[in-house]
């Protein structure tokens, strides 16, 4: 029973919204084989579909669907990170998302856990011409892109 508990803890948990979602372009390359269970959730913050084919979350208080993603292995990160151009050591401004952990929510609005979320500055997404989803949700309808969760 200890060993299951310390596989379950050890689980890394990632709310994505875009590419990485069950269906859209990057799952099957980085999610399939390594996701251990698969949910709708929502969290907050505010969406934008990029004219780059990919859709990019800020800080907001709206409501924002997509999936959390359990992954097995805490390795997962790397994989991702490097996906969302983002690298720790650099400053907020060099990386294209930042990633920081935020509340998720089922879809009953019911507190789920705390999940990795990769935002990107406002500053960037006017550079890039993100164009605000109030509805909250993105997809790419089979379209490939590159970067994103």
């Amino acid at each position: 029973m200890a060993e299951l508990k310390a596989k379950i803890s050890d689980r890394v948990q990632v709310f994505v919204y875009g590419t990485l979602k069950p269906g859209e372009a990057n799952y099957q390359e980085y999610c399939a084989g390594k996701v251990v269970a698969a949910q709708r959730a929502t969290t907050l913050g505010k969406l934008f579909a990029l004219p780059i084919g990919y859709p990019a979350m800020t800080n907001g208080q709206e409501l924002i669907h997509g999936y959390l993603l359990s992954f097995a292995h805490p390795g997962i990160l790397a994989a991702l990170d490097e996906l969302e151009d983002y690298d720790p050591t650099r400053p907020i401004s060099e990386n294209l998302y930042h990633r920081q952990q935020m509340e998720v929510y089922n879809l009953l609005g019911l507190s789920l856990d705390w999940a990795w979320v990769y935002l990107m500055h406002p500053q960037r997404v006017n550079q890039l011409g993100g164009i605000h989803l109030p509805d909250g949700w993105w997809s790419g309808c089979g379209l490939a892109g590159s970067g994103d969760t």
